[in-house]
């Protein structure tokens, strides 16, 4: 069995000068990944677009798929901060008002980079690629939190149970939306989504 492709970087970078090289390499990376795809990524392209050498790539990054890493976790980075934020903002909002912003958002941040986002679901999973454990995670507790906050607006349910079902649920219609054209959606289509999943889930939960 054919061991994985190392995806850590080879070390951080610590000054400006160092980290202007990583942003421009993790940059270069995403634009080649929407424009050419996983296959024809390559090293020595991403050194090309970036505007460094391959030995600077190198001196960071073992491989390409430490690059594809980095970019799926900056991506992820941004989509969980407008997560974190919304969750917040929700904390006190009955169930039916939290759910509608929760698919809001999950609709909207998936439609962060849409073009990128579908290469990272069709094309990453077929190169043995990272998951992304530690932000669902992230997701369930916070999700579930806010269930233990608001039980008594909730059927007797199994909290963990829910929160599995619910969060898998508005992901699936947010992920499909990228996978179906999400730029060329019309806004009265993403709002009849987000009223019928809030419907969808709001009805199980209650």
């Amino acid at each position: 069995m054919a061991s994985k492709p190392p995806t850590t970087p080879r070390k951080n970078a610590s000054q400006e000068r160092s980290r202007a090289t990583v942003d421009a390499l993790i940059e270069a990376t995403a634009r080649i990944l929407v424009r050419e795809g996983f296959e024809k990524t390559s090293t020595n392209r991403i050194a090309e677009v970036a505007g460094v050498s391959v030995g600077s790539l190198y001196q960071y990054f073992p491989g390409k798929e430490a690059l594809v890493a980095a970019v799926i976790h900056r991506h992820q980075e941004e989509i969980m901060a407008i997560v974190r934020t919304t969750l917040r903002e929700i904390a006190d909002m009955p169930i039916e008002k939290a759910v509608r912003r929760l698919v809001s958002v999950a609709i909207e941040t998936h439609r962060i980079n849409p073009k990128l986002q579908r290469v990272l679901a069709e094309q990453i999973p077929r190169a043995g690629k990272l998951d992304s454990e530690a932000f669902i995670r992230e997701v369930h507790s916070l999700v579930r939190a806010y269930f233990e906050k608001h039980c008594k607006e909730l059927r007797k349910i199994d909290l963990d149970i829910a929160t599995f079902i619910c969060v898998s649920t508005i992901e699936a219609v947010a992920h499909n939306v990228v996978l179906n054209q999400a730029e060329v959606l019309p806004e009265k289509m993403v709002k009849v989504l987000v009223e019928e999943t809030t419907r969808m889930v709001v009805g199980y939960l209650r």
